[in-house]
């Protein structure tokens, strides 16, 4: 698998699709206030040194090298198998990468960081759902 082998409009919808789900997930209707308030921070005040220029490019950067590494996993998956993934293995596959890769290697650093549990769930379970949706998406078409 190498990247011109990508279905790289497989990858450009997942990273789309993951991309709009963070701002669901982090929404002002959504978990934002809870977030900011577990975080111990006033949801009402604007946050952030940089930017929103720089925040969003920067967390659309990093959304879109999960999507493409995502995109690799599943197709060294389908050439080991001998079959594409589907939206079904590619949705587990963002499913496994989401919990035993960012859920797992984010918690040490939001409990020595001092975040605690809350904080963590909330940040990690935008990250899960975006990565299962996004596999779904990249299974489906690619």
């Amino acid at each position: 698998m190498s990247l011109p082998e990508l279905n790289w409009l497989a990858v450009l919808a997942g990273f789309v699709v993951y991309f709009v789900t963070g701002a669901i997930w982090f929404g002002p209707k959504t978990f934002y206030p809870a977030w900011m308030r577990a975080k111990g921070l006033d949801p009402a005040e604007p946050q952030g040194s940089h930017g929103m220029a720089v925040v969003f490019g920067m967390t659309a950067l990093g959304a879109l090298v999960q999507v493409l590494a995502l995109a690799i996993v599943l197709g060294f998956v389908a050439q080991a198998t001998g079959d594409p993934v589907g939206p079904l293995g590619g949705a587990l596959g963002g499913l496994l990468l989401g919990i035993g890769l960012v859920a797992a290697s984010s918690l040490s650093h939001r409990l020595f960081g001092g975040d605690g549990f809350r904080v963590w769930a909330i940040e990690v379970g935008g990250d899960v759902v975006g990565l299962t949706l996004a596999g779904l998406v990249v299974g489906l078409i690619g």
